[in-house]
Parts: structure tokens; sequence; C-alpha cells
């Protein structure tokens, strides 16, 4: 399985600077061979190669800087190919479409650049790296993570590392190939129904509301708007300080949640059945004042981090249709639309029982989650003679 460790670098002044010179000269180049493939069609990385090495080899860059750069271009287009080809940037010949696919792809001063173990070596008993800079390879250069992280990085790195600088500090982004518990044999499914006013509730009556996270979320719109109206320079400063401080809050919130849930399901020896959500925010269709709540639902990080944290645990975990569960009574089975009262309310039509919403859809997911896990099981049935 693999897991990215985080690590922040703690450079000299000198080493800062080269560093940042060096994200600034690769990125550029990028810019120049994206250019380039652009003009020639997108040709294949060996073919856009031999168009493009030789100038950047002439500007200064390693043998494996240029490569990294050039397989970079490369890669930044067939993703971009593949969200055309998935309709992920509209249709044809929309305004968003077009625009993706009339101009070359352009890359940030200071976006990521992947460093290989011939331009980058560690020390982790000295938490330091040497790496490959335009001017030179520095050495020592220290760097700060959590004991867990580093347990991590000692024993499962692999791969290539991507170097960034984000508001001024430089960080390694490691690949790690951690091994995956083997997956016992569930007792039973917890189903988990994911929400915007209840972020998460599962079967066995664990419950995270978003009212919290929606009002901070409330708090973090209002106050840009008033530091942005100001325009002065402590204004700025203030909102480049608060940047991205709303993402790191969700994406904690979301962690405490995907580890209550999978930890439950270790504790009880359960499985994990969690909605197929992929493509809601373009089939569901809204008012324009809860588009912005229903674009900052983080559901997808969620999933994922259930997800990982279910392998690594060794947790069963499948994915099911979501398709009328909020319509369905989980007692005996009645699709109906009025079934669903009011968002918490739910009172079956056919039975009259009596239940909250959201617990009544984790409990179908959860019966989803069975008959798909039985499924794909295999059949332990004896052969007939």
């Amino acid at each position: 399985m693999k897991v990215v460790v985080q690590v922040k670098l703690m450079p000299e002044a000198d080493q800062a600077a080269a560093l940042r010179s060096t994200l600034r000269t690769v990125n550029d180049l990028a810019c120049w061979v994206s250019r380039v493939a652009f003009a020639r069609g997108v040709p294949r990385e060996y073919e856009l190669r031999k168009h493009t090495y030789p100038h950047l080899k002439a500007q200064g860059l390693g043998a494996q800087a240029a490569q990294h750069v050039i397989k970079k271009v490369r890669d930044a287009y067939t993703a971009l190919h593949a969200n055309l080809r998935a309709g992920h940037l509209g249709k044809p010949r929309s305004r968003r479409r077009v625009k993706a696919e009339s101009k070359p792809i352009a890359f940030r001063p200071e976006a990521a650049q992947p460093y290989d173990d011939r331009c980058l070596s560690w020390q982790y008993d000295q938490e330091s790296v040497s790496i490959w800079t335009t001017a030179g390879r520095i050495k020592n250069v220290r760097f700060a993570c959590s004991g867990d992280a580093l347990k991590t990085l000692r024993d499962y790195r692999k791969g290539e590392a991507d170097l960034i600088e984000r508001d001024g500090v430089f960080y390694l982004i490691a690949t790690c190939d951690v091994p995956e518990a083997e997956a016992y044999e569930p007792d039973g499914f917890i189903g988990v129904d994911l929400g915007i006013v209840n972020i998460a509730t599962t079967s066995t009556g664990y419950q995270a509301a978003g009212r919290g996270l929606g009002r901070y979320r409330k708090r973090q719109l209002a106050l840009r708007a008033k530091l942005q109206k100001k325009r002065t320079k402590s204004a700025k400063r203030r909102l480049k300080e608060r940047s991205r401080r709303e993402q790191r809050h969700v994406k904690n919130t979301n962690h405490i949640i995907a580890k209550t849930i999978v930890t439950e399901a270790e504790r009880t020896a359960h499985g994990i059945a969690l909605e197929e959500l992929k493509g809601i925010r373009r089939r569901v269709r809204l008012r324009k004042p809860q588009r912005v709540t229903l674009h900052s639902w983080a559901f997808a990080q969620l999933g994922d981090f259930i997800v990982y944290k279910a392998r690594r645990a060794g947790v069963p975990l499948v994915h099911v249709d979501p398709a009328y569960t909020s319509q369905t009574c989980a007692e005996c089975g009645h699709v109906d639309k009025r079934n669903r009262v009011d968002q918490g309310l739910f009172i079956c039509r056919g039975c009259g029982v009596v239940a909250h919403a959201d617990r009544n859809a984790s409990h179908n997911i959860a019966t989803r989650g069975e008959t798909v896990w039985n499924a794909g099981r295999e059949s332990r049935v004896p052969a007939t003679p």
C-alpha cells in the first residue's frame, strides 16, 4: 500500500536560496518543455526527450533532473487527457474545456519537483538529506518529522520524493510502500452514511455532527470577506497567515472521524461498508446559496482516509451503491420517497417504523455491504459429486 510521508526541511539561509532557485529554474524549464510539447501535438516521452533534452542540459540541469522535468510535463498532459475523456472539465466545446485544450500547461514557480535516489539521499540517524540543486549538491539539510513518520521512512521508503515550497517553507513528500495487514473474516458490516448535516453516521450508533464544522466554515468565510474588503497591508498579511487553515482543520476532523470508525470496526471484528459517491457534484443540482456547502463537502477525503486506515488495520471494506438508501425502510424494505419526512426523520409508510433518517440509511448500507461481500467471496459449499 502506498503511503506518503511529509517532512519539513529546515535549511540554512544559503541552502534555502539554492532550493528556491532550483524550483524556479526547473519549473520555468518545465513551462518551456510544455510549450514545445503543445506545439508538436504532445508527442510520446521518448520523442519529446529528443526535442528538449539538449536544451535542458545546456541550461545547467543534471541528467536526472532533465529527465524528471520531461517526465513531469508528459505526466501532466496524460492527466489532462484523462480528465478530458472522463468529462471532468465539462462537455465538448464548453468554455472550461476549450480553455484547458487551447493552451499549454503551465507550472507554478514553487510547483513540486520529483527526486529519485540519484538526486536525493537520506541520513535517517542525523535527520538530514543530501539533495541536488542547480548550485550543486548540498549536504546536511536538516529535516523534522514525527517519530512514527521517521520509522515509516526508514523501513518502507521506496521510489521518488517531491520537493515543494509552501508559504516559504520547503517540504519533502516521500512515497513509502507499507505492507497491508491481512484482512480477517468479518462478523457483519458497519454501514457508514456520509452527509453534510451529519458528516458520518454509522449503523452502530456513532454520529459525527457537521454543525460545528459548518459554523467554523461560515466564520472563516466571513473573516476572509472582511479582510479582503479592507485591502490594507495588515489585512493581506492576515489573509496569508490564515491561508489553508480551514483546509487543515477539515483534514484533521476527517482523520479523527475515520480513525474512530476503523477502530470500532477492528474492535468488533466487523467490516466497513461505504457509499460510492463519485460524480455526485455533477449529478446534484442545487440553488446558488447551497452550492458552497456542497462543493466544500470533503466526502472524498473522508472516504479515502477510511479506506487507507482500514487497509493498514486489515479491516475488510466494500463500496456499495447508495441509491434509495435514504428512502428504503431498514426493517421491512419498503421504498417510498415520502418515507423521508425531512432531513432527520424517517417514517416508513409500510410498517410505520420511526427512525433517524441517517441511521436508517446506514443500516441499509450495512446490509448491502454484507451482500456485496458474500457475492464476491469464494463459495464454501461442497461440490456435488
